[in-house]
């Protein structure tokens, strides 16, 4: 016997947890089917836990459209649910004078995206609020913050609970199929079983397109190609932070914002994420690549002490581009793009993915009318 439900989230990150959060508030019956025995075990807790303002992002794109909105609904989500954040705000430093040109560039684009309070500061005054940096000039974003991602997605855990939404755990999507009647879900784990459904949303970030080409009935040439980025982190040493801001180089040309600084809301103080393209997801932090940590944290901290740096942790960027290609946009893709009807895919979702969250949600909501 196959169980019906109205409405199955595939994966329990922050995107998901939001989407099921939003489904089940509009009057859905929401399942969320997690592999994992946690919440949100990769991408979502693999990250800066910044709070983007939405500055870089393409003209129009869904990156620049959704991470403006969404910056604006966590912050009055975290006040309102007392999940831990700080509207800390960051620094864009130039350090040649080369860089004060892209620094123009940056404020322009800011601008494009309604993005309309970046200051620029000089050098001097750059000086005056962060002592320990060196540049040449430097754009602040105040609206650019911090939050505790774990609390976050417990939040929209219980908010989807309490509005009669289900996590299921140890519930790996195996494969499916779409049917006339809805799409059936085969799900192993702990209680194997049959499900089938009238919506489905594949929220699995790094596994998106591995369980779309699971289900029988999504048209092949609608799925993306599949590309992973790592970025990899150091911590630095205990004592006094030495930034009371988050502290941004300029954006790296292979993809990425550069080896950035910030300091979370424990206090510790990380650099990264670098850049590197590999072949399959893996967490695996090489000490070594804290040789270019130095080399480029120094151009804007150059009394970096040697040996401060310890390796920290790494996440996986689930990229829809290949390295050398431009950046690509979210890709939220209904009924309209695949023809299956009550199916909402989501690939492509890294950064600004977590500050995006309740965007995407309520785009997928739209999409999905009880």
């Amino acid at each position: 016997m196959v169980d019906r439900v109205g409405c199955v989230v595939i994966g329990a990150g922050v995107v998901g947890l939001a989407c099921a959060r939003a489904l089940a508030i509009a009057g859905h019956d929401v399942i969320v089917l997690e592999r994992a025995d946690i919440i949100g075990t990769e991408t979502s807790s693999r990250n800066s836990e910044v709070i983007h303002a939405g500055i870089y992002y393409a003209k129009d794109s869904n990156k620049a459209r959704l991470c403006l909105k969404g910056r604006n609904m966590m912050y009055d989500f975290c006040e309102s649910h007392g999940v831990n954040h700080k509207r800390c705000g960051k620094l864009i430093v130039a350090t040649d004078a080369a860089q004060l040109e892209q620094l123009e560039s940056i404020r322009r684009q800011a601008e494009i995206n309604h993005v309309n309070d970046l200051t620029y500061v000089s050098a001097d005054e750059v000086r005056e609020m962060e002592p320990n940096v060196t540049c040449t000039g430097a754009l602040l974003s105040p609206s650019t913050g911090l939050v505790d991602s774990h609390g976050l997605m417990l939040a929209y855990q219980g908010d989807a609970e309490e509005h009669g939404a289900m996590v299921a755990f140890n519930a790996p999507v195996e494969s499916g199929k779409v049917t006339k009647d809805g799409i059936i879900l085969r799900v192993g784990g702990d209680s194997p079983m049959e499900i089938i459904c009238d919506h489905l949303v594949n929220a699995t970030g790094l596994y998106a397109q591995p369980i779309s080409r699971s289900i029988t009935g999504i048209p092949a040439d609608t799925i993306p190609g599949q590309f992973f980025a790592r970025g990899v982190y150091f911590t630095l040493g205990g004592g006094k932070p030495p930034f009371t801001r988050l502290i941004y180089p300029m954006p790296d040309p292979l993809g990425g914002l550069g080896v950035h600084v910030t300091i979370d809301l424990g206090g510790q103080v990380k650099f990264g994420p670098d850049v590197e393209w590999i072949d399959s997801v893996d967490y695996t932090v090489d000490p070594n690549r804290g040789e270019k940590f130095y080399e480029s944290i120094r151009k804007y901290w150059p009394s970096l002490p040697d040996g401060a740096l310890q390796p920290g942790y790494a996440g996986v960027r689930p990229k829809i581009h290949p390295k050398g290609s431009h950046a690509t946009d979210f890709m939220i893709q209904g009924q309209d793009k695949h023809g299956v009807k009550g199916l909402v895919n989501l690939y492509g979702i890294e950064s600004p993915g977590l500050t995006s969250s309740l965007a995407i949600a309520e785009d997928v909501a739209q999409m999905l009318p009880v």
